[in-house]
């Protein structure tokens, strides 16, 4: 049967998701109209949170060897909007790259962070249908681990999470949904999710230009690469799999940045079809 196109094209079109590469891509190659704000490493088996202003960028890169890490966004003036990673998914991409936009949750609804420069842009589809870094799974956690293997363990992603969030105010009930940076994943035959070794070798970048003041963490995976599962019986601690990870935060010269305006909200002023009551 031949595929009909026009079922086959994404669901989601319209202006708003129209986007000024040209503009993005000066941003992500005109290294030398930065200024180094802040450098920092995440180790092993934990997690940061930092800062990042509106219009500067943050680039993530694997330092040491081939490592993969959860991503989560806030507002820092208002943490209630975080990313969505399921509507990321359906306006952008399952698995993101250059250009690609970061939206955030209701009734927010804008980009929180664009995607600029991506290294392993090129990795494409491999032969099992694994592609780079993913929105189609979440962060481990060690309900699951315990779930599954019986095993307490605290340093899964969501914990990783949990631990660099709370001197900002923020609990386990704010961690959210991930983008899985140099994670290859896919689905299966069985339209099952797979994941892959970590193909990240050291000077391996993702660069993103934050829309606003935003509140990134990244942890480290427990699991380091993949290369090793992380569920099932007999499996071991991969411990020696795992890598740092550094974060640098960059402001960007004014005239790189010119003509950048604040992303603003959907106007949309509705009550969800609900009315007031009067009562007599």
């Amino acid at each position: 049967m031949t595929p009909n196109p026009r079922l086959t094209e994404a669901a989601y079109q319209g202006k708003a998701l129209e986007i000024d590469c040209e503009f993005y891509r000066r941003i992500g190659e005109q290294m030398a109209q930065r200024t180094l704000i802040r450098e920092l490493t995440v180790q092993i088996r934990s997690g940061e949170a930092w800062e990042v202003p509106a219009g500067h960028v943050c680039r993530i890169t694997s330092v040491e060897g081939p490592q993969v890490g959860d991503l989560n966004f806030w507002n820092r003036h208002d943490p209630r909007e975080r990313f969505w990673a399921a509507r990321t998914r359906q306006l952008q991409a399952a698995h993101l790259s250059t250009y690609d936009r970061l939206w955030s949750t209701l009734p927010f609804l804008r980009p929180m962070a664009t995607i600029v420069g991506d290294t392993l842009a090129d990795y494409g589809a491999d032969a099992d249908g694994g592609r780079l870094h993913d929105t189609l799974g979440t962060r481990c956690d060690p309900y699951v681990s315990q779930m599954l293997n019986d095993v307490d363990f605290d340093f899964h992603c969501h914990s990783n999470l949990v631990r660099a969030v709370l001197p900002f105010g923020l609990t386990e009930f704010d961690v959210h949904d991930v983008l899985n940076v140099f994670q290859c994943t896919g689905l299966n035959d069985r339209d099952e999710y797979f994941m892959k070794t970590c193909p990240a070798r050291p000077g391996t970048i993702s660069n993103s230009s934050p829309s606003r003041i935003c509140w990134p963490h990244c942890r480290r995976a427990p699991a380091g690469d993949l290369s090793q599962p992380m569920f099932g019986a007999g499996t071991e601690d991969p411990v020696e799999n795992c890598h740092p990870l550094q974060v640098t935060v960059y402001a960007l010269d004014e005239e790189l940045a010119r003509g950048w305006s604040e992303p603003e909200s959907p106007r949309y002023r509705g009550a969800h079809g609900l009315r007031a009551q009067s009562w007599g």
